[in-house]
Parts: C-alpha cells; sequence; structure tokens
C-alpha cells in the first residue's frame, strides 16, 4: 500500500532523501532511465545477499532455497501487475519474452502478424524470423504524424487488418517515441475480431499501474530493470491461461528440480539450469521500496513533473511541439520533443564526451528527437544543463 508524503514535486530539495539511494557516477548526469534503469540501495543490498547465500552453501540454496524463494518473487510481482501467478512467468528481460512467445504462436503458411511503424526493432526481428520459419508475413501500419484521439489510433491499426491477420504486436508505452498506447481499448478491439493481443511492455510497471488481468491482452512481456528499478536481468512473462498450452520455453531443461518434474507451464521456466537468480529473488525489494517507501503515487507524480519540465523547456528553446498533448495523457516519466531541422547525428557522442551527459538522441521517421527519461534521482537542474550544453552544440 503507497504512502502519503507530503512533497512538492517542483522541489528538488524535497526529493533529495531518494536520490541517494542511487549510485550513479560522479561525473555523470544520467537521463536515460528508459533505456537501462539502476537499482537503489535497497535493491543492490538485497541481490547481494542472495548471492552470499548462493556463494556460500551452493547446494542449500539451490535445492532448498531457490524454488520457494522464486515463488514469492513471482507472486509478489504478480500482485504488482495484477495478474495470478500461475499466469506469469520470470523471465530475463522484455527481448526474452518475446522470443517465447514468437516461437510458441501457433502461426500457419498465409498467416499475418501486423505491427506498426512505433514498434522497437528488436521486435520486428524477432518476429521476422517466426514468420520466416512458418511461411507467415509480417505487416506494419504507419500511425498519425500526429496522436490526436484514441480511436484514431485504434482505427489506424484496425486498418491493417484482413482475414489472414492472428495476432498484433503493441508496445504499452513506445520507446523511440515514449508513446502510452490506447492498450485498452486496442485489446477490446482486436478482441472482438478474434486476433491475439501481443503487447510489449518494458517500460510500463511502476511507469503506469498495470491491471494484466483486466486489460484483455493475451500476451504480456516486460523489464524489471527499468522504472521499477529492479536489478538488470529480470522481467516477466505474462500468458493468459487459452495460450498457456502453446508455450515452450526458449530453454529446454529438467523445469523443476529432480525429483520433481514439470506439471503446469510456468514450472518450466522455473529451473533451466545452473544461473545467479539473486536479481529475480530482489525484485520484492524493488517493489517494496518504489511502492511503500516512496509511494507508486509519488514516484509517478515528481518523474511526471520532471519529464514535462524537460518537454516544456526544449519545446520552447526548439520551437517545436511534441507529437501528441501531454495533458492528454499521452506522456508519462519520458519527454519525447522533435529536434528542429539539422544534423544531430553527433549530438549524443558531444553531450558523454564533453559534458558527460547520458540522454538518447533518436532518429525515427527521417526526424531527430529527444527522449528525456527521468527518475527520483534526476532534478531540474540537471535538465537545465543538458539544455546549456545542447544550446552550445547549436551555436
Amino acid at each position: 500500500m503507497s504512502v502519503t508524503i507530503e512533497r512538492d514535486i517542483t522541489n528538488d530539495e524535497h526529493w533529495q532523501e531518494f536520490s541517494h539511494q542511487w549510485l550513479i557516477r560522479s561525473d555523470t548526469t544520467y537521463l536515460n532511465h528508459g533505456s537501462f534503469g539502476p537499482a537503489p540501495q535497497v535493491v543492490r543490498q538485497a541481490r547481494r545477499r542472495w548471492i552470499d547465500a548462493l556463494d556460500q552453501q551452493p547446494m542449500d540454496f539451490y535445492v532448498r532455497q531457490l524454488e520457494p524463494a522464486l515463488l514469492k518473487a513471482r507472486t509478489d510481482l504478480a500482485g504488482f501487475v495484477g495478474s495470478e501467478a500461475q499466469n506469469l512467468v520470470l523471465v530475463e528481460n522484455s527481448t526474452y519474452g518475446m522470443n517465447v512467445i514468437a516461437s510458441s504462436f501457433p502461426l500457419a503458411a498465409g498467416d499475418s502478424v501486423l505491427l506498426n511503424n512505433h514498434e522497437y526493432g528488436a521486435v520486428y526481428r524477432t518476429w521476422d524470423r517466426a514468420c520466416q520459419r512458418q511461411g507467415a508475413n509480417i505487416k506494419s501500419v504507419r500511425l498519425p504524424d500526429k496522436f490526436e484521439s484514441q480511436d484514431q489510433i485504434v482505427d489506424c491499426l484496425l486498418a491493417g487488418v484482413d482475414d489472414h491477420t492472428k495476432v498484433v504486436v503493441v508496445s504499452h508505452i513506445t520507446s523511440a517515441t515514449a508513446i502510452i498506447m490506447p492498450l485498452e481499448k486496442i485489446c477490446a478491439a482486436f478482441k472482438e475480431r478474434g486476433i491475439a493481443v501481443v503487447v510489449d511492455g518494458p517500460h510500463a510497471p511502476a511507469h503506469l499501474d498495470l491491471d494484466l488481468q483486466n486489460l484483455g491482452c493475451d500476451f504480456y512481456t516486460s523489464s524489471c530493470h527499468k522504472w521499477l528499478c529492479a536489478s538488470l536481468g529480470t522481467g516477466f512473462l505474462f500468458v493468459a491461461p487459452q495460450w498457456q498450452q502453446h508455450i515452450r520455453p526458449q530453454i529446454k531443461s529438467w523445469g523443476r528440480l529432480l525429483p520433481a518434474m514439470p506439471e503446469t507451464w510456468d514450472e518450466e521456466f522455473t529451473w533451466v539450469g545452473t544461473r545467479d537468480p539473486s536479481g529475480f529473488l530482489s525484485i520484492s525489494d524493488a517493489i517494496d521500496f518504489l511502492a511503500n517507501q516512496v509511494g507508486l503515487e509519488n514516484f509517478q507524480a515528481r518523474s511526471r513533473y520532471l519529464a514535462g519540465y524537460a518537454e516544456q523547456l526544449f519545446s520552447d528553446e526548439f520551437k517545436t511541439q511534441p507529437i501528441a498533448n501531454r495533458s492528454e495523457g499521452w506522456y508519462g516519466s519520458m519527454a519525447h520533443i522533435p529536434m528542429p531541422d539539422g544534423d544531430f547525428s553527433e549530438l549524443q557522442k558531444m553531450l558523454w564526451n564533453e559534458y558527460k551527459i547520458e540522454v538518447p538522441i533518436i532518429h525515427f521517421d527521417d526526424k531527430w528527437y529527444l527522449r528525456v527519461s527521468c527518475h527520483l534521482y534526476n532534478n531540474k537542474k540537471q535538465i537545465e544543463s543538458l539544455n546549456f550544453a545542447i544550446r552550445k552544440f547549436m551555436i
């Protein structure tokens, strides 16, 4: 249950207590939490305790402690994202989960997989391989240059549907453009037409309030190392009950530790060989930190304020406007601002080499964009420093 904290979301000093949880290198201004979110101290310490337990007595750890600990972490995570535990498994990241889905989905020759031009490149590659193996096809639709309504986006996706469409793959929050897609409406529209919905959701946990059980999607894959701030290499795969019989893990092993053998789809993911599971086992600590110590609403309010601050600052600086309106709910803890005309292919490198600022400069649809990601260790001064550095580049 989230705590209530009386803090001014506009006042950097009110959030310094939490910023000290991160050990960001002193020479670095890190405005790229959306790519690789570093874990706070409480998570790092929890993971270290699990690593010590493993190193000190591997047999006891693997044989007696591992399965109950994994089940607890999965149950805690399932509760956080609104799923029944038996519908969710722990995987390394969204990419791993997407590969499980694509390699398991029952495609046939002539079937079609629908994507759109805002989807992540690795997702295209994953489904392209699956389609090539089965003789199926990828079809991609282009979304509007300006996002004006949820129905507009749903209608655009539906325009790509034909008699061969078996599955639509869509981001919950797009990577290149930071858009929060109207997922509830998308799921409802495609479910009505008997088309499976696969959601790529690495940016969503903690960034948004998730309720997978009622969302209406068939598959959902996500990473926990982004806004939730669990360890790198942790994520989950949600599969609706009607699809679980089709799911096959990427790695075939014992599934359970002997003498137990897997009896359900999820148990195939418990034991996939010897590995370090400490990241998975510290997911509960990430949830506790963000949901109970900080308060999820507090985190969302502060990080969204900073993203909005960056959006306003750079929109004024560049004399450009984002492709969607923040006040209408299209953006969360990331800002995505079009750059003015010009060649910005060297800007990201310059920002790091000269100012030690980490921030993506994204080339999308033949235009350049600045994407600023904000978490509790960020502040307005850092965003203003980024503005100063970009001004120097543009002179």
